[in-house]
């Protein structure tokens, strides 16, 4: 499958979504260890929903692959959702799909990644994203990029008969910085 370097860091890159990939992103997307800290939890994605979803995703929105540099090897999913170029803002969502690649830093990165493109491509100013209380390996990942809570929705997810909080968090255009500049100066 080849995959196109639109913003590119140490190990990984982002490409556009494609829709090649279909199987392995239906196959992420009811694996409940991935869909439980999304939104998606309780539905059921046939490989023809996803392939409807993955060449939505090619005509319009902010969506990106996220692959392995080394090997462009697929290793999950991230994008801007929500984006709103009048008031500079979007909401980030992210996900690694490979349980191989999960927890060794590859999350942050390509939030870092997204990030770059999102203040320095798109110019927002403000990103925002959600995440459950109980994922404390994204909460994790996300304070260090830099995104500090801005609020909490107290017990609005329910699972599994237990209800659990919904944070918000942000990060500001200054309070980031990313490569692209760099590349600039060359």
């Amino acid at each position: 499958m080849p995959y196109f370097r639109k913003i590119v860091g140490e190990r990984l890159f982002l490409s556009p979504v494609s829709g090649e990939e279909a199987e392995k992103y239906t196959r992420w997307m009811n694996d409940l260890e991935i869909t439980v800290n999304l939104t998606t939890a309780p539905r059921i994605i046939s490989l023809e929903k996803e392939k409807q979803m993955l060449e939505l995703f090619q005509k319009e929105g902010y969506n990106f692959a996220i692959v392995q540099k080394e090997n462009d090897e697929l290793t999950g999913n991230c994008g801007l959702m929500n984006v709103d170029l009048v008031q500079r803002t979007a909401e980030l969502g992210i996900f690694i799909g490979e349980k191989k690649h999960r927890g060794k830093g590859y999350g942050s990165e390509a939030v870092r990644l997204l990030l770059d493109y999102a203040f320095n491509l798109l110019n927002l100013h403000s990103v925002y994203l959600r995440v459950r209380s109980f994922n404390t390996a994204a909460l994790h990942c996300y304070q260090r990029v830099g995104f500090k809570e801005i609020g909490r929705r107290r017990e609005c997810v329910l699972l599994a008969g237990r209800y659990y909080d919904e944070l918000y968090m942000d990060i500001l255009e200054h309070e980031f910085e990313g490569v692209i500049p760099q590349c600039l100066e060359k």
